[in-house]
């Protein structure tokens, strides 16, 4: 069976390229819905912009499986008399990564271009060798000579900014780009209900494929989505860190390997039966995978779902990143199918609520 097509590709890299800020995601849902469109029954948007399809629609059991589609950001927060702008994060961006790289703001008459500059090295002596990159001190120049030439190309205070640095493939072996956390989650569940179609599988359930937004600023369109959908069962795909890097300790934060398969989560908020479930999926099926534990929250939206309408049975399937919320993401092909395979083995396990009962 053939998981990852050239077509499917292609769209993967187009996907990853178009920015989709939080709070501001509706190109890429735009882009995530037309792929998806043709292996889904129906599809639908909510009112903050989280996509989902149907696959048989109409069914009393309700399953989801989901990613989230928002990427991390900045936000114009002042601009100064002389056209420079101070910026806040709109979600967990990397401050330290920022001076000297590229801009595209999203203005209100398109995108304007900018770059976080930074002191030249030359003039970084005495006391000012210690200036390093901080929250208070970076800043973007967009070549305005003051702050009113700003205002004219449609920035103003609230405007977004993501970073510009495209895909690629490294080695033949690695997708590489910014917001691989969590566009990667989207193609994994697209892909998923390509597989469905193209195989002719028969579920017997309801199935909706779910590419929430601002997860990156607490899992709020995932909250929103739980209440409407009210599912039996979610299946959340997300990324967590490669630890096997240089200056990552194993000891605080366990021991994962891009290559090795995807990675799933013990934590109050995953159902221990629902994992059993996918840990079956995945013996049956030759697919590798790897375990992580988390003794509080899971960080993903998967804590979101378990914990709406009374307890949403619920379980992550994790992709492993390197440089998680940088321009340089960079994930394994061969775990991206591996997720893809799993969710998609798990999904013909499931039959029906009671399996996920304690006793």
């Amino acid at each position: 069976m053939k998981i990852i097509t050239a077509s499917s590709e292609k769209f993967l890299e187009k996907y990853l390229n178009n920015p989709s800020p939080t709070g501001q995601e509706v190109e890429g849902q735009k882009l995530w819905l037309d792929y998806l469109k043709p292996y889904v029954d129906e599809w639908h948007l909510d009112n903050y912009g989280t996509a989902y399809g149907i696959i048989n629609p109409g069914k009393d059991y309700r399953v989801v499986i989901e990613g989230h589609a928002d990427e991390i950001s900045w936000m114009v927060h002042y601009i100064t008399e002389d056209g420079f702008l101070y910026v806040i994060r709109n979600g967990g961006s990397d401050h330290i990564i920022a001076p000297s790289k590229r801009v595209n703001l999203h203005g209100e008459k398109g995108i304007v271009k900018g770059l976080f500059g930074w002191p030249a090295i030359h003039l970084r002596k005495g006391e000012d060798a210690k200036l390093s990159p901080k929250l208070d001190n970076i800043f973007v120049d967009v070549g305005a000579k003051d702050q009113k030439e700003v205002h004219e190309m449609g920035i103003h205070v609230g405007t977004l900014l993501t970073f510009e640095d495209p895909f690629m493939l490294l080695n033949e072996r690695y997708y590489v780009g910014r917001a691989l956390d969590n566009r990667m989650g989207g193609f994994c569940i697209a892909e998923v209900a390509r597989l469905l179609r193209e195989n002719e599988i028969e579920l017997p359930y309801s199935l909706y494929i779910v590419n929430s937004v601002q997860e990156e600023i607490g899992l709020r369109g995932a909250q929103m989505i739980a209440q409407t959908i009210k599912p039996q069962v979610a299946i959340v795909t997300d990324v967590t860190h490669d630890t096997n890097t240089p200056m990552i300790s194993k000891r605080k934060h366990g021991d994962v390997s891009c290559g090795k398969g995807p990675s799933l989560t013990y934590a109050p908020a995953v159902q221990p039966k629902l994992l059993e479930l996918i840990i079956q999926a995945a013996r049956e099926n030759d697919i590798p995978f790897q375990r992580e534990a988390s003794s509080r929250s899971t960080g993903t939206d998967t804590d979101a779902f378990a914990y709406s309408n009374g307890g949403v049975p619920s379980a992550l399937i994790s992709l492993p990143l390197r440089y998680m919320h940088t321009t340089v993401e960079m994930a394994h092909k061969k775990d991206v199918e591996a997720v893809i395979r799993l969710i998609y083995h798990s999904l013909q396990k499931i039959e029906n609520a009671q399996s996920f009962k304690h006793f």
